[in-house]
């Protein structure tokens, strides 16, 4: 089987979307890629990747999340609500 991609890494800082923890927001300790599961820190384990969603540094609400190329060939994730960037360079 495939492995989904999950584009929440660790050390993230991310935003609940559905659930008991509904609205909380804490920084993702761990992934497990197999069993698509997030640790995040001082809430429950959330199931399934699509329950989380990063938030932007510029305007600190939830976004989805886009790649970008830069020029010197390093891809690096964006957040599409601002357009900033998230990974360093």
């Amino acid at each position: 089987m495939a492995r989904a991609s999950i584009r929440i890494k660790k050390g993230d800082v991310v935003y609940v979307l559905s659930g008991k923890e509904k609205g909380k927001t804490g920084k993702v300790l761990a992934i497990n890629h197999d069993k698509q599961r997030a640790e995040v820190e001082k809430l429950m384990v959330f199931k399934r990747h699509y329950n989380l969603a990063l938030l932007d540094p510029e305007s600190k609400k939830p976004t989805r999340i886009g790649t970008k190329v830069l020029e010197n060939g390093k891809r690096v994730r964006i957040a599409k609500r601002s357009g900033a960037q998230i990974d360093q360079a």
